[in-house]
């Protein structure tokens, strides 16, 4: 069996998977679940300083290829601590990411320091593509990204993950603007803005209007926005979207992700992390090589 281990700065993976943010996230008992079914590491759904009940329903519909959600950011806030307190006092548990969402650096610091000690890591989700006033509102800019950044590493000894929009002209600056704030890794991608019709009534078919496209039908678009940050920046990249088997966490390791995140596809079937990581471990055995071999390896045919 080849070494499966990865490390992204302080944090060591026993495997290159994580559960993505969004998903299984919001109760110790879902995420404890997640880890058991074979996840590296699992990342919480995204906590603000107070509740919020999201947007009206509908907010979910499957299209072709993935799903469209506006679900905005529906969460328990600072409540959500007593979840997580449970999680973290447990042996056998897997890394915690904390994934945290605000409309500016004040609300961060704040979270981050109320969540600092049961996280492994902070997750800043400057993504988020349907909730008005947050995610992408305030982060679609290379200055509020490096400004947020740079408050919360200055404020808590913790890695810090940026997780980054597509929904831009260039995700390198915004990658590139992380790092320069202090970011110990990025995570690329969010959600891509759509959305549906339903044709009898003529009426949008999400609450909102509009969401946010995840599933197979935005791995392309990933996995060219890992590319790109994968040659312009030196802190390593986690590769999300679309990713439903080892062939796909393949391809986003190729193009410089050192670890990727698993949403969609676990609606359909929660062992996702245990097959991905033996697809990876017997592709590798068969070709004779490393992890470490593989990441990023794409750049090297040209």
């Amino acid at each position: 069996m080849i070494d499966l281990n990865v490390g992204i700065g302080k944090i060591t993976l026993v495997n290159p998977t994580m559960l993505a943010a969004g998903i299984m996230g919001s109760a110790a008992s879902s995420l404890r679940r997640v880890m058991s079914c074979g996840a590296g590491a699992v990342v919480t759904k995204s906590i603000g300083l107070l509740p919020r009940e999201g947007h009206p329903g509908p907010v979910l519909a499957e299209v072709t290829g993935g799903y469209l959600n506006a679900l905005g950011l529906p969460n328990m806030g600072l409540a959500f601590l007593d979840e997580l307190e449970i999680l973290s006092a447990e042996d056998e548990r897997k890394p915690i990411i904390v994934s945290l969402f605000g409309d500016c650096p004040e609300d961060f610091v704040e979270l981050a320091e109320k969540f600092c000690q049961y996280a492994d890591a902070l997750e800043l989700n400057l993504s988020c593509p349907h909730a008005q006033g947050y995610g992408i509102e305030v982060g679609s800019e290379p200055a509020a990204v490096e400004a947020i950044t740079n408050s919360v590493s200055r404020h808590v000894d913790l890695p810090i993950w940026v997780k980054l929009t597509p929904n831009v002209t260039d995700i390198t600056a915004l990658g590139q603007a992380a790092e320069k704030g202090g970011a110990d890794a990025v995570v690329a991608i969010n959600t891509v803005k759509g959305m549906v019709i339903d044709v009898e009534s003529a009426r949008p078919v999400l609450g909102n209007v509009f969401g946010g496209l995840s599933g197979s039908a935005i791995k392309p678009i990933a996995v060219k926005c890992v590319y790109d940050l994968y040659s312009a920046l030196t802190i390593p990249v986690i590769g999300v979207g679309g990713i439903s088997n080892y062939e796909d966490a393949l391809e986003f390791i190729m193009a410089g992700a050192r670890a990727v995140q698993i949403g969609s596809a676990v609606a359909r079937d929660l062992s996702v992390f245990e097959h991905v990581a033996v697809g990876i471990d017997r592709y590798l055995a068969t070709k004779g090589l490393t992890l470490e071999d593989v990441v990023g390896v794409a750049h090297k045919s040209y």
